[in-house]
């Protein structure tokens, strides 16, 4: 990117530009106002374009539309001295790939051209590099217990409404959170992951709002928030049970006006943001606690999904573990073949308490040691062997087949004593029944039984 139109009508700041930018390699055109700009752009296009906002003929916004109905890949920096960051924002929506304050720092618009050049190359490498056929980091679970899930995602995803997904560490609640947005009229908008428990207390608003330049120490250029990143697309609200609740109080007033206040600004910025919340833990204990505030927690919980834990989906073991073991031989360079029957028992035994994450990080080590085509057993370590026969005495005594028998004689009753027993381990549960797993969630569709 080396080709700059200036479009300036300070003609002693246009000069300084030209003359620094010149000495730093660039190839640089100035004009004083919209016309000449066109005539310029359309005789030669630029690299990029730096204009300001307020010119003689006309303003910066209305060049930037014309110019984006020509040229979409075109870099456009705008240059604003009003302070008014309502305006230099409406830019970026338009296109803009930057704005910078007046009187201008060179150091700071060198750094947003650098990176507007690495965005820009960026792109093009992916459009000159051919599409391969990468597996997804992800594959759908196949068991009842996610085919209910993905149905609830497909059901909500085109909505309005706000969703808060409940799970234990490494079920995958990013990626359901994806799912939603992808499947959303939200898609081609951005995806903004937040998450919410690294977030200080004294940086938050800052991180989730935005500020202006020198609104407190530390503030050396204006910042853009996750919420005006997020506009028009989804924010993903990670763990938000560990928020402040000075900013929960913050977040709610923003999900109720649909408007945000950069911290030292005055003015007030519309947004439209979808929010998907995520946390692993109990934000009913919060909630009585007064951590969480209830009328946050309305807010955030228009629609709950609940995703299960590996544990309750054992039958997906298998599918997920060829999966991600597909992934590491690509990303290794690797040829591991498969898993030998052994190994698999040993998996598909294993409770698996970091759920899809450990599971994948897991295989992803042993590709990496295996030494041979297949992952056999004395690859895994000794707390997934070990736990093998001790699941096995604890599942003998944690199951009083005849204890139930006599306990129930009801069969809906009896269904849910063994849900009750098994903690709704739904394969513990269909082997105290003397049932397969396909019976059991037919009669608990039956009874009416919650799933």
């Amino acid at each position: 990117m080396k080709n700059i139109l200036i479009v300036e009508d300070d003609i002693t700041l246009s000069l300084m530009l030209k003359t620094w930018l010149t000495k730093k390699g660039y190839e640089v055109r100035t004009v004083l106002n919209v016309s000449e700009a066109k005539k310029e752009l359309s005789a030669q296009m630029s690299d990029l374009v730096l204009s300001d906002l307020r010119l003689p003929d006309d303003s910066g916004l209305s060049l930037l539309k014309w110019l984006k109905e020509i040229n979409e890949e075109i870099v456009f920096i705008m240059m604003t001295g009003y302070a008014d960051i309502q305006t230099a924002v409406e830019s970026i929506k338009l296109g803009a790939f930057d704005y910078i304050g007046k009187p201008l720092n060179p150091d700071e618009l060198l750094k947003k051209m650098q990176m507007a050049s690495e965005k820009k190359t960026k792109k093009e490498r992916i459009r000159e590099t051919p599409v391969k056929n990468i597996p997804s980091e992800f594959v759908k679970g196949k068991s009842p217990e996610y085919k209910r899930l993905y149905e609830l995602v497909d059901l909500v995803a085109p909505t309005r409404l706000s969703v808060l997904i409940r799970g234990e560490s490494g079920v995958g609640k990013e990626h359901i959170a994806r799912m939603i947005h992808e499947k959303s009229s939200r898609s081609k908008g951005p995806f903004i992951p937040v998450d919410c428990g690294v977030l200080s207390r004294e940086l938050a608003a800052s991180e989730f709002f935005g500020h202006i330049k020198g609104s407190f120490t530390g503030a050396i250029s204006n910042k853009t928030g996750h919420f005006l990143e997020a506009d028009g697309g989804t924010l993903f609200l990670d763990e938000i049970g560990n928020l402040p609740t000075d900013i929960q109080m913050q977040l709610l007033r923003v999900l109720q006006e649909k408007k945000i206040k950069p911290v030292g600004s005055n003015n007030e910025i519309p947004v439209d943001v979808r929010i998907v919340s995520a946390t692993n833990e109990d934000l009913d204990k919060s909630l009585k606690g007064g951590t969480f505030r209830l009328d946050l927690y309305h807010r955030i919980n228009e629609f709950l999904i609940q995703i299960p834990s590996l544990n309750e989906c054992r039958d997906d073991i298998e599918l997920f573990a060829h999966n991600f073991l597909e992934n590491s031989n690509q990303e290794l360079n690797k040829q591991v073949i498969g898993f030998t029957p052994e190994t698999m028992i040993l998996l598909r035994n294993y409770s698996w308490p970091g759920n899809i994450r450990e599971l994948k990080n897991l295989i992803n080590r042993m590709v990496l040691i295996a030494p041979g085509n297949y992952i056999t057993p004395d690859l895994l370590p000794p707390d997934i062997t070990s736990s093998h026969q001790k699941n096995e005495t604890e599942e003998r005594v944690n199951i009083p087949r005849s204890e139930l028998s006599l306990k129930k004689n009801n069969e809906k009753e009896r269904i849910e004593e063994a849900l009750k027993l098994s903690k709704n381990n739904k394969s513990k549960a269909a082997e105290l029944l003397d049932i397969d797993r396909k019976t059991l969630y037919s009669k608990m569709k039956q009874y009416g039984i919650d799933f």
